[in-house]
């Protein structure tokens, strides 16, 4: 098994990477999805996050009100760190879950937003850093995302800068590029790390 972390900041195209190694064949893990199901209603996750915050973070249906929730930790760092110590174990715990269920001789891609910022390079095999200007990440969280400006600079800003990302990484992909060229770079991608893949087998 080739354990593989995809990072990138906010709005530089991760989740496109993502679901393009998936085509590929990679066994994808994704920390964001796995995030939502751990605050799910019902579940302690959720629990600890209303005994943190409140149950002004909670819709009319006792659900997360995860824009709600954003506003208010990514404009405190205190905050968001409170938030990340609930979130994070249960999402470590559960990714584990799912490697462990991925054969032996899989490439599984854990999609993981905070590689950097949380110093978890070492856990896995090779790093991909997808990056992209900050330009381009603030137009697209805008355009794209219909979040305001000063919505997307804070978020941007809640996270590492681009260059400690680009120091952790193994592999760089530049996604200032059209989508085409994006496909072949993640094809090429791809063929090494089913060749890193087959030499930790031997």
């Amino acid at each position: 098994m080739l354990k593989v972390g995809l990072t990138g900041g906010i709005g530089a195209g991760k989740s496109e990477v993502s679901r393009l190694l998936v085509e590929c064949g990679a066994v994808l893990i994704d920390a964001d999805r796995i995030a939502r199901e751990v605050v799910a209603p019902g579940t302690p996750g959720l629990a600890a996050v209303v005994a943190a915050f409140g149950e002004d973070v909670l819709t009319a249906d006792g659900s997360l009100d995860r824009p709600r929730l954003g506003s208010i930790v990514f404009a405190d760092p205190d905050k968001l760190a409170v938030l990340n110590s609930i979130v994070h174990p249960l999402v470590g715990t559960r990714s584990r879950e799912l490697e462990t269920a991925a054969p032996d001789d899989a490439v599984v891609v854990h999609d993981v937003p905070l590689l950097a910022e949380n110093g978890l390079a070492p856990l896995y095999d090779v790093v991909i850093v997808v990056d992209a200007s900050p330009a381009t990440q603030l137009d697209r969280l805008v355009r794209l995302r219909g979040m305001t400006e000063e919505d997307a600079r804070a978020r941007m800003a809640a996270q590492a800068p681009r260059e400690k990302r680009l120091e952790v990484a193994d592999i760089v992909i530049d996604n200032d590029v059209p989508l085409e060229r994006l496909k072949q770079c993640v094809r090429d991608v791809w063929e090494e790390l089913v060749r890193r893949a087959h030499r930790s087998q031997e």
